[in-house]
């Protein structure tokens, strides 16, 4: 069983910075895409930011430049640099791992961590 534990929410002044962290645990073969999504109220959840596992990064318009996503294959965690943070920021940012365990390919997710932005 797989589970992914996020870190690293809160509430930030606009401008601000805010640094998010995803570690992956269980029986994991090896990590694919790597990535972060974010659900602002009443929005449909949208991707922010992935990372392959060679290291290729996608970033959503709104945030190029100001976000980094960046991972650490030894520890399984995928981590996500917010910078100049502004208010249509604040969201609920989730982390999504494809993992290999022994034979299968799945989606796992994390369970959420609040981003607020706001003076």
């Amino acid at each position: 069983q797989v589970q992914l534990v996020e870190s690293g929410g809160g509430l930030v002044q606009p401008g601000g910075s805010l640094r998010l962290s995803c570690a992956a645990s269980g029986i994991i073969f090896s990590i694919y895409t790597m990535g972060w999504y974010r659900q602002a109220p009443g929005k449909q959840r949208e991707l922010v930011a992935t990372i392959s596992s060679g290291g290729s990064t996608n970033y959503a318009d709104s945030v190029k430049g100001r976000f980094t996503i960046s991972r650490d294959n030894a520890k399984n965690t995928v981590v996500l640099q917010m910078n100049s943070l502004k208010p249509e920021d604040t969201a609920v940012y989730y982390c999504k791992d494809t993992i290999l365990t022994r034979d299968v390919i799945s989606d796992y997710w994390g369970q959420g961590t609040q981003v607020t932005v706001s003076s």
